[in-house]
């Protein structure tokens, strides 16, 4: 079964096939590839939690506050423009008083909420197994951990 998984699973070559002459190629790896600025932005943990909680359906914006811990007033805003200028939600004013504010996913914001699903998915399945790699990790690097606070502070 699980070398079915990895038989499916989608190529980790990120780079684009050649496109038509006189388009620069994609390269992911490079800092100012388009595509590299779309990874980063899909990457981001506003993103990631705004675009999961759209995929139920569309949300007011201060209902989405509310739903994502943490987030502040102006972050929350400044994602929504720039996901609604990717082209993957849309803003809709609803009138009356105080005027609301909704927003949902576009078909293309669809798309993209399907992959975000699964990243998800995995992450709950799997934290408790990354919780346990960081306490090894912390248990077997305390004494550099220790070490390094105790230079910093000067006393070695």
């Amino acid at each position: 079964m699980r070398h079915e998984a990895v038989k499916n699973a989608p190529s980790r070559d990120l780079v684009s096939p050649a496109k038509p002459s006189g388009t620069p190629p994609r390269n992911p790896y490079d800092p100012n590839c388009p595509t590299r600025l779309l990874l980063d932005r899909i990457g981001d943990k506003w993103t990631v939690l705004i675009i999961g909680l759209l995929l139920d359906g569309p949300m007011r914006f201060n209902a989405l506050r509310r739903a994502i811990g943490g987030v502040t007033q102006k972050m929350l805003s400044q994602t929504l423009k720039i996901l609604e200028r990717d082209g993957l939600t849309t803003r809709e004013v609803i009138p009356g008083a105080p005027v609301a504010v909704e927003y949902a996913l576009t078909p293309l914001g669809q798309t993209l909420a399907t992959t975000i699903e699964g990243l998800q998915q995995w992450a709950r399945d799997h934290i408790a197994e990354v919780a346990a790699a960081r306490a090894r990790y912390d248990r077997a690097h305390a004494f550099d951990v220790v070490h390094t606070r105790i230079r910093a502070a000067g006393r070695v």
